[in-house]
């Protein structure tokens, strides 16, 4: 197969932790043609969607990619294109989905499918599943988020579009800092956010739980929060510890599984705090080198061998 991934710059990836750099590793070993290119470099002509691409020699080690070539490619002629772009979820993110969507039109496969990336924020697609959600807002208005507070006590808040931890707030009713907090992130009132009740599980961690193509993989990741912190993200700090699936975590992950492979969502990381959902994330979920590295289990073998089950090995003429 010829696979395309659509990621940040290739300097910036971390090769012992990106889960990028996980899947490309896992498509060499496969015997497949890696090739990488940036959202700021697809771009339509003729009709087609396109994009310079770099041909990757990828392999283990620090020193884990060289770029054998570059050139223009016509995204048709891959088996497959890996969206792996980092949020927030901007202006610049919307209009390569809407590229990546020309793409999907001139008949490749795009994982995850853009319309999804578009439709599905990776915190408002918790609302599908109120079972598996503890008390929660979505407002710009900071009297009705003050009044949720009234309500809850002790509260989460964080903005709907950024990730690795951004953003994110513990307000308590004595907090004197609440309105300002409030204020920055909803732009005065311009900018919807989402509260939710505090959890107090999330001193055992906020648990990423991955969906690949409707298949749970068995282990989650436990992201541990530092001290002194309420954030368990990696990119924040937190520690991370691969555990089994507990019982409501299957539940929980079994219940989403073919609602995410029917909305054309290949890879989902499912956000879990004590029995709560707190986010689908569905951009770019890692985890898997974590996983990999405590339990032997390769996450990226299984992403690459869904792939394969999926796309004919014949690359489209």
């Amino acid at each position: 197969m010829k696979l395309l991934f659509v990621v940040d710059p290739l300097a910036g990836l971390k090769p012992y932790k990106d889960s990028s750099v996980a899947m490309m590793r896992a498509a060499t070993a496969h015997g497949h043609a890696v090739f990488a290119t940036e959202a700021r470099h697809l771009y339509i002509r003729d009709g087609f969607a396109r994009a310079v691409c770099a041909a990757l020699e990828v392999r283990a080690g620090d020193d884990w990619v060289h770029v054998a070539h570059t050139d223009t490619c016509t995204l048709k002629d891959f088996n497959a294109v890996v969206m792996r772009t980092d949020p927030p979820v901007d202006i610049d993110y919307l209009l390569a989905t809407h590229l990546l969507g020309i793409a999907e039109a001139n008949g490749t496969r795009v994982l995850n499918r853009p319309a999804c990336l578009r439709d599905f924020n990776e915190k408002l697609a918790i609302l599908n599943f109120p079972q598996f959600v503890a008390p929660t807002l979505v407002s710009a208005d900071a009297a009705e988020i003050g009044r949720f507070l009234d309500e809850q006590h002790d509260i989460i808040v964080k903005p709907l579009t950024e990730m690795g931890g951004s953003g994110i707030f513990r307000l308590t009713l004595s907090d004197s800092n609440r309105n300002a907090i409030l204020e920055t992130l909803t732009r005065r009132g311009r900018r919807a956010i989402m509260a939710q009740r505090y959890l107090p599980e999330i001193k055992d961690g906020d648990k990423r739980i991955l969906l690949i193509n409707g298949e749970v993989v068995p282990w989650a990741l436990a992201r541990i929060p530092q001290a002194g912190d309420t954030r368990g993200n990696l990119a924040a700090g937190g520690t991370a510890r691969a555990q089994p699936l507990t019982e409501h975590d299957r539940k929980i992950a079994d219940t989403i599984a073919p609602w995410a492979r029917d909305n054309g969502i290949f890879l989902a990381g499912l956000d879990v705090i004590g029995d709560c959902l707190t986010e689908i994330n569905v951009t770019s979920p890692t985890g898997f080198q974590e996983i990999t590295a405590q339990t032997g289990y390769d996450v990226a073998a299984q992403f690459i061998a869904a792939i394969e089950r999926g796309c004919s090995t014949t690359v489209r003429p």
